[in-house]
């Protein structure tokens, strides 16, 4: 039975994408979306029942693709990123039907978005190399041809596809050449293949193996310094699409570095750990610092999932280290918390990239430096914002508390500890986890207060209204589950422990959770989430009921932080970059902000100053001082190649020789 349903995932996908390139432009978004909405259930259907029961979904034909054919196999670890994407797939179709996006109805958008969620349910039952890189490549290019969808109405689209499609493209080369090298000293393609036959294999291949497919993989997860395309190309796509890509693409870079790592390779020396928790710290500490220094808003969500993918590799790596120097516990523990963060991460970016989509919809513009009073002007989306904002903030009882608080109870058990690796990287890890923490809570105070709350600092705010019910619809379930698996993460912590279990094939006894709390055994600290919230609850109960009580005057209305004025402007406000000044300040060498104040002068005289403006603008460092460089040495490289095919055909003769004389060396 799990095995139709995965096959009626993969056909009422493709036949969502034939719906959208045949459909009538009238009915062809509700089409469409019922029918990706569909698959995804059929998908989700099947996730969850290998969940439950430990079976595992396998389809195989050896007509669709070359080299082995079609192989599809569904355990509980792929069965967990599944029942991710099909959730928050089917939250983006209920928002799509009320998305007004320039150029997303249109044929090709219509055809490929079915599609690019097709591969996101099939990328975690790829079973074999050929599959995986097929499904893989799929993603990567429809995601790649959804973000070019408004390409033609705005030039920055087109730059950010750029950055995409060469980063991408780079990630599935590194992803082949490890991939291919582990299949042939295996000898099958197969993943059953390569993890039978990865315990024979030299160190030399495992260790070059494990380097090539996190990098591929990193580049997916928007791990730095591989990260560029992701603040470029999330912001430009539309609204559906963006969420698709930062609540459920990155996560399967997470999936494919543990598969890879524990589920193929069988795990590996510290080193390899080591490598993967130093490139989540730096993610996490690059992405959070620039998300609290951004004033686009969706921008400032692309780096914040930069910053959370951080977070979740930082928990893979401690995981790896952990079992590498024998604390199989602690591995499963860091292991969980790092996949249920990888869980929750979707749950509250889904939300936040939705409501943010909405804002720009209704305002027209993404700079909070233009918006304000959405709170008032939106009531339903602006609390779903909020939501989603206090749960990547680690707010009780949201459900990033939870993860967040169980990755930090990982890290601080297993000190302190004579291994070198464990005493130097562990507490290196608690301040990072502590670090983007303050950074993030002061990120989204700085979005929701400067975008929510105060005065419309712009007409389009001020004249914005709520969007279709569609829309919030969509943003709302996942707001919904943020706050669900904030108080009772018992609903899914059993599975993501299961798929732990799955791919590492530990036996560890004993489950982290214990009825309704969240515990690590041979511990004495215990998170009860829902008495967390009953208090919270109560303390907000009795703080209102003693106030309304003891108030004996009449209440008197006046304007937030007038400080005794009768009348409030937007000027009087602060702003998103003037929020961030201080953090500017302090990492000005991390930062290296750009400064433009232009002055105008009255017209009779050059002495009096008529406007001033002032500018601060914020570039990637990798991106300026490595990826700049790198494409004007290529871009010196094809012109001087331009200058080879000249036209003479004794030229083309004597290249056609030379490489023959190649050829037959290498082959003698």
């Amino acid at each position: 039975m799990t095995a139709d349903l995965l096959v009626a995932t993969t056909l009422v996908g493709l036949v969502a994408a034939a719906a959208g390139a045949a459909a009538p432009e009238r009915f062809r978004a509700r089409v469409v979306s019922a029918l990706t909405a569909a698959a995804c259930a059929c998908g989700l259907a099947v996730a969850l029942d290998v969940l439950r029961s430990g079976r595992a979904a396998v389809v195989h034909t050896g007509r669709l693709l070359p080299l082995g054919g079609l192989s599809l196999a569904l355990d509980r670890f792929g069965a967990l990123f599944v029942a991710i994407s099909a959730v928050v797939a089917i939250c983006a179709m209920v928002f799509r039907l009320g998305y007004d996006g320039h150029g997303f109805s249109s044929r090709t958008a219509s055809c490929v978005l079915p599609l690019f969620v097709t591969a996101l349910l099939l990328v975690p039952a790829a079973a074999s190399v050929t599959t995986f890189l097929f499904v893989w490549e799929l993603m990567a290019v429809t995601s790649l041809l959804l973000v070019l969808v408004d390409h033609r109405r705005r030039p920055e689209v087109a730059v950010a596809a750029q950055w995409y499609a060469v980063m991408t493209q780079f990630g599935a080369a590194a992803l082949l050449a490890g991939l291919v090298l582990l299949a042939t000293h295996a000898g099958g393609q197969s993943f059953a293949a390569i993890a039978s036959g990865s315990s024979g294999m030299p160190a030399w291949v495992r260790g070059t193996a494990f380097v090539l497919v996190a990098v591929g993989f990193g580049s997916k997860a928007g791990m730095v310094p591989l990260h560029v395309w992701l603040p470029r190309a999330h912001p430009e796509a539309p609204g559906p699409v963006s969420a698709l890509m930062s609540a459920a693409m990155v996560n399967l870079g997470v999936y494919g570095i543990v598969r890879v790592g524990d589920g193929l390779l069988g795990g590996g020396p510290a080193w390899w750990w080591l490598l993967v928790m130093g490139l989540g710290a730096l993610s996490a500490l690059f992405g959070s610092l620039h998300a609290a220094t951004s004033t686009d808003l969706k921008r400032l969500l692309a780096y914040s999932t930069t910053d959370n993918m951080g977070l979740v590799l930082l928990g893979v790596g401690a995981a790896g280290l952990f079992a590498s120097t024998g604390h199989r516990s602690l591995a499963l523990v860091a292991l969980v918390a790092a996949l249920l963060h990888v869980v929750f991460h979707a749950m509250f970016k889904g939300s936040l990239f939705l409501s943010a989509s909405s804002f720009q919809q209704a305002t027209g513009t993404r700079d909070l430096d233009r918006l304000g009073g959405l709170l008032r002007r939106m009531p339903v989306t602006g609390s779903l914002f909020l939501v989603g904002a206090g749960a990547i903030a680690a707010l009780p009882p949201l459900c990033g508390f939870v993860s967040e608080w169980l990755l930090l109870q990982a890290l601080l058990h297993g000190l302190p500890s004579s291994d070198p690796s464990l005493a130097i990287a562990l507490p290196v890890g608690v301040g990072v986890l502590a670090l983007t923490g303050g950074l993030t809570a002061l990120t989204f105070v700085k979005a929701a207060g400067i975008g929510l709350l105060g005065r419309p600092r712009g007409t389009q705010a001020a004249e914005a209204g709520e969007v279709p019910r569609s829309m919030w619809a969509g943003a709302g379930v996942l707001a919904t589950l943020c706050l669900v698996f904030g108080v009772a993460p018992s609903l899914v912590v059993p599975a993501v422990l299961d798929a732990a279990r799955a791919v590492t094939a530990s036996r560890v006894p004993g489950p982290l959770v214990r009825g309704w709390d969240v515990g690590l055994l041979g511990a004495r600290g215990v998170l009860a989430p829902g008495l967390l919230a009953l208090g919270l609850l109560v303390a907000v109960v009795l703080v209102a009921g003693v106030r309304s009580a003891l108030q004996r005057a009449a209440v008197r209305r006046t304007e937030a932080w007038g400080c005794g004025r009768e009348m409030q402007t937007a000027r009087m406000q602060y702003t998103a970059t003037s929020f961030g000044e201080p953090l500017t300040r302090v990492f000005e060498d991390v930062l290296t902000p750009a400064h433009d104040l232009d002055v105008s002068h009255v017209a009779e005289s050059r002495y009096y100053v008529e406007a001033a403006t002032f500018h601060t603008s914020l570039d990637d460092a990798f991106e300026r001082h490595g990826y700049r460089h790198a494409a004007s040495g290529l871009a010196w490289w094809g012109r001087l190649a331009r200058r080879v095919p000249n036209g003479s055909v004794h030229r083309y003769l004597a290249f056609g020789l030379a490489a023959l004389v190649v050829v037959l060396v290498v082959l003698g």
